[in-house]
């Protein structure tokens, strides 16, 4: 399920360019695919809101039935404020301070707490009175970049599974209610048995909490990124994940719920980012495309090393060449070196795919250029969910003083 490059251009005379596009049919397809493969299971899915937080996004999956995990109190509060009730919204902390947490329990969301010390504090404050999930760091390395593999055992994030006693040492000190176990192994994981292991490693302390009413296993499925990558088999993990929990009952009595968080998986695919072309350079060596946009608007190339699919809906059907595709950022920012286009003119379109994730939402005013525009794609029609930014918009938080 894909635009079509008429909409893609009639979006991009429309609305300018840079601009960010999202489908919400795509959205719908995966969210219900996920689902459908865990039909029959006591599966909860949380959409990983830092993949993108517009706020039609987040009313969009509250209306396909989703919750939502978040990863920061503003996070939470967009949650809230785009109508999802507090016990369909999950916080998972990861090093922040106290006073995020202490405003999380006032709003009444699901929270997960990833060190010992802010346990600590938590069990000081509250006690048994309001149930926590605990995360955990399994020290399994997985993921398609070491940046975002999570659960290896040098990653800042959870509490190391090596640390058990202390954890039940604070457990049983402070009194605390932990209502479930939370590991994370990274993202862009693409063979299921990954999940499979870190549910392993959780089957051997299950016993040792008597609370428990959920496992949340996280995020990071892969997606596919180019020609002849594979997305997770999410039907596959479905039925490892059901048997799994099958063979390996809760020792205490009530059958567990399993929660799950994708981001990217949910919305990478749905979103494009539409360019124009504003030079072509030619040298011995190269030749380069530079559109208006760079690391500013799409930080995944330079950050991650991360494959987008690039196509010249301009000219579908002209001569294939090859070309550095760059960006008009005082930086180096070059989201492909050497990629195979039809031929490209300036004043081009060209369209990244795969542009729904951490697109935007890491986008900045670098070189104090604007962010894009962003639009929705519903039922065949465009709207514009976020205005481009103008000139006063630099300025807006700045304090003049005169010297």
């Amino acid at each position: 399920m894909t635009l079509s490059n008429q909409q893609l251009t009639n979006i991009a005379q429309q609305f300018d360019t840079p601009v960010y596009v999202y489908h919400a049919e795509k959205m719908a397809q995966q969210y219900n695919n996920l689902t459908n493969a865990f039909a029959g299971q006591d599966v909860k899915v949380f959409y990983a809101c830092k993949a993108l937080t517009n706020i039609n996004i987040l009313k969009h999956f509250l209306q396909l039935g989703s919750n939502i995990d978040c990863s920061s109190i503003n996070e939470v509060k967009l949650a809230l404020h785009a109508g999802f009730p507090p016990e369909r919204v999950l916080y998972t902390s990861n090093g922040i301070g106290f006073d995020e947490i202490e405003e999380a329990q006032s709003l009444g969301v699901h929270i997960n707490i990833d060190s010992l010390s802010n346990l600590t504090k938590f069990g000081e404050k509250y006690g048994h009175t309001y149930p926590v999930g605990v995360r955990l760091r399994p020290n399994i390395m997985a993921g398609g970049n070491l940046k975002i593999s999570t659960g290896h055992d040098k990653s800042k994030f959870g509490i190391p599974i090596d640390q058990i006693d202390d954890l039940l040492s604070i457990i049983k000190e402070k009194n605390l209610f932990i209502q479930g176990l939370h590991i994370h192994t990274g993202s862009e994981i693409k063979d299921v048995e990954i999940f499979i292991k870190g549910i392993e490693v959780l089957f051997d302390i299950i016993p040792l909490f008597n609370e428990l009413e959920f496992i949340d296993l996280g995020g990071g499925f892969k997606v596919p990124y180019k020609k002849g990558d594979h997305e997770t088999d999410i039907t596959l993990l479905a039925q490892k994940v059901g048997k799994a929990f099958a063979n390996h009952p809760n020792p205490n009595g009530k059958p567990l719920q399993v929660w799950f968080e994708p981001g990217k998986y949910l919305v990478s695919g749905a979103g494009y980012l539409i360019t124009q072309v504003n030079v072509l350079k030619e040298t011995k060596a190269i030749h380069f495309a530079s559109v208006n946009s760079g690391f500013n608007h799409l930080i995944r190339p330079m950050f991650y090393d991360a494959h987008h699919n690039i196509t010249n809906i301009s000219n579908p059907n002209g001569e294939e060449k090859h070309y550095a595709i760059v960006g008009n950022i005082c930086e180096t920012d070059t989201f492909a070196w050497d990629r195979k286009l039809h031929e490209v003119r300036e004043g081009d379109y060209l369209v990244f795919a795969n542009a729904g994730a951490y697109g935007f939402e890491m986008s900045s005013n670098f070189n104090s250029r604007y962010k894009p525009a962003e639009v929705l794609v519903k039922d065949g029609a465009f709207h514009l969910i976020r205005r481009r930014d103008v000139f006063e918009d630099l300025l807006k938080n700045q304090v003049e003083v005169l010297f």
